[in-house]
């Protein structure tokens, strides 16, 4: 039997590799699985080693403060991944912390075939990174189209993939209308997938709502949010007394109400890709501190934080980024989306031409698995 290890750091990274492991065993059921997971594995009978929040980090300081926390973990699962002994170690976006693991356990055991999904953003900064990742990643996934030249120019092993989130997928229906109050229209919050974002952004988002709700009285409020971080957002709205909030962790159940939205927040990150697949109006957050940034601002070579923007060279999803992620700054830009049926027409047919460049004529969880199955 071929073993595979699935090497992940983060829910959204789980959520993609669950994604393609899932179709890989429709293909062939005679793997042996084990990973570092969280839900999307699990749901998929996949044993984890350790719980992912142990693994989930953000921001340089973050990092430094954790920088033995974070050694250990990494000799931890380098042990375990060794001990399983994989035809094949998946590792799955989160670089920090994945790459490193890939290369310790390539000078280990060099005949397990390391295949990385979700290239880092070369295109970014630190593009001369393809060099040294080259040496121990076997084959790279490539998420977009325009990511293939950093990695043909070094002649890295590559694969545009596309992005599972554009596959057209069958849901069942749900009746949400029993769980929402179906006079109310929906605003859709995505407040972070670490606890280190929600925390930043929760208080900015519940003055936001504050403002909201005096001067609209039309609207419902919904968080989603991981299991793991529903008691975390619901400690922050516990604060308020607002009778318009309501928190959502179940992953369908999400996904029909994001289709029922009117408008959608969400710091920047993956799922800004869903709110446009479901063509659902916008606004991007981010914000860090103060640190973290002038690091970052320092560092990389681009415009702008969202893929959609970065790919069109220019801002067509609005972004309240650092000093401008404010509850006054944020209630303006919601309302005037609101107010201007043209301007969400606008927004969404240019998002919609941005997300065509990024779509596979193969589903693209097809041709991932593909990709692995190569490799057995």
């Amino acid at each position: 039997m071929k073993k595979i290890f699935i090497l992940t750091g983060e829910p959204s990274g789980d959520r993609l590799a669950s994604k393609v492991i899932g179709e890989l065993k429709k293909q062939n059921s005679n793997l042996d699985f084990l990973s570092v997971g969280g839900e999307g594995l699990k749901s998929l009978g996949i044993k984890s080693v350790c719980n992912l929040k142990d693994v989930t980090y953000i921001g340089f300081t973050n990092v430094i403060l954790n920088i033995f926390k974070i050694k250990k973990k990494i000799d931890q699962t380098v042990e375990e991944i060794i001990k399983f002994n994989p035809d094949i170690l998946f590792s799955v976006d989160s670089p920090d912390f994945t790459l490193r693991v890939a290369e310790r356990v390539k000078k280990i055991n060099s005949k397990v075939k390391t295949i990385h999904y979700v290239a880092p953003q070369v295109w970014v900064w630190r593009e001369g990174r393809v060099k040294k990742i080259k040496k121990f990643i076997d084959h790279i996934l490539l998420l977009f189209n325009f990511e293939k030249p950093y990695f043909d120019k070094e002649n890295m092993s590559n694969e545009f993939v596309g992005h599972p989130l554009l596959d057209d997928s069958k849901e069942s229906a749900i009746d949400i209308n029993q769980i929402l109050d179906k006079n109310k229209a929906l605003i859709s919050i995505f407040p972070g997938s670490r606890s280190s974002e929600i925390n930043i952004l929760m208080p900015i988002l519940l003055e936001f709502i504050n403002l909201m709700n005096k001067n609209y009285e039309d609207f419902v409020f919904i968080f989603h949010a991981t299991k793991d971080h529903y008691k975390l957002i619901n400690s922050f709205i516990k604060t308020k007394d607002y009778k318009n909030c309501e928190i959502i962790s179940d992953d369908k159940i999400k996904a029909h109400t994001l289709k029922k939205s009117v408008f959608a927040i969400a710091k920047s990150g993956t799922v800004s890709l869903e709110i446009c697949k479901c063509k659902i109006p916008s606004i991007i957050l981010y914000k860090m501190n103060l640190l973290n940034y002038l690091i970052v601002k320092s560092l990389v070579k681009i415009k702008f934080a969202n893929i959609i923007n970065i790919a069109a060279g220019k801002e067509i999803i609005p972004e309240l980024l650092q000093s401008n992620c404010n509850p006054k700054n944020l209630f303006k830009q919601v309302s005037s989306f609101i107010n201007d049926p043209n301007k969400i027409k606008d927004q969404v047919n240019k998002t919609q031409s941005i997300l065509n460049q990024f779509k596979t004529s193969t589903p693209s969880v097809e041709l991932a698995s593909k990709a692995l199955s190569k490799f057995l």
